[in-house]
């Protein structure tokens, strides 16, 4: 078993905090081509959608100290209806039940969707040495802000240690948001109550 890692869902880290906040253009990250997309165009559409995906990366990794890029494992998921393309162009996703039988299918995890998943019970989860991707709203990685929502984006529970539920944000903007602990009233502001579980 290997430590934690933290993925992004976007190849350039250091980046995240321009393009989040600063107009910085997701079509200028120049490493790209390392998230395994075959195009930019293809990199540019899903890169903000693919932050189940970089929670399952963080588990393979963890698990078995390697795993398959980004848009492989997107290819994957796909496969299995993971994600829905509309009509618009637009991109819904991640759909847990397709995704929990792509991870058990092809990765070998115990995984089930926690539809409903009060605060205490995601405590309880991981207390019980689950792992949990939830949903949260992504102005989670800055917590010092009141919360604009609950829900739409999605990060890695991994522990809850002294009143604090440690995590993983692939969209964190700094170190600190990245790899992230936050009080369990704070993280609650921002949490859908909902997500996928690892045993």
């Amino acid at each position: 078993m290997y430590d934690f890692p933290t993925v992004t869902q976007y190849a350039s880290e250091e980046l995240i905090e321009a393009m989040a906040y600063q107009g910085h253009p997701v079509a200028e990250d120049p490493r790209w081509p390392e998230s395994g997309a075959p195009t930019l165009a293809e990199y540019t559409r899903w890169a903000g959608n693919i932050c189940g995906l970089a929670c399952l990366r963080m588990a393979l990794l963890r698990r078995d100290g390697t795993a398959p890029r980004l848009f492989d494992l997107l290819d994957g998921a796909r496969k299995y209806g993971a994600y829905a393309e509309l009509d618009d162009g637009a991109i819904r996703g991640l759909i847990y039940a397709p995704f929990v039988d792509y991870v058990r299918a092809e990765h070998g995890f115990e995984a089930d969707v926690q539809g409903r998943l009060p605060v205490e019970d995601l405590l309880t989860l991981v207390r019980n040495g689950f792992t949990v991707i939830t949903s949260v709203n992504k102005e989670i990685r800055r917590p010092e802000l009141p919360a604009p929502g609950k829900g739409g984006h999605l990060v890695y529970v991994t522990a809850h240690r002294h009143g604090q539920l440690h995590f993983r944000n692939p969209s964190g903007h700094t170190d600190r948001a990245r790899t992230a602990a936050l009080p369990v009233d704070v993280f609650s502001e921002f949490y859908a109550e909902r997500g996928v579980s690892f045993a």
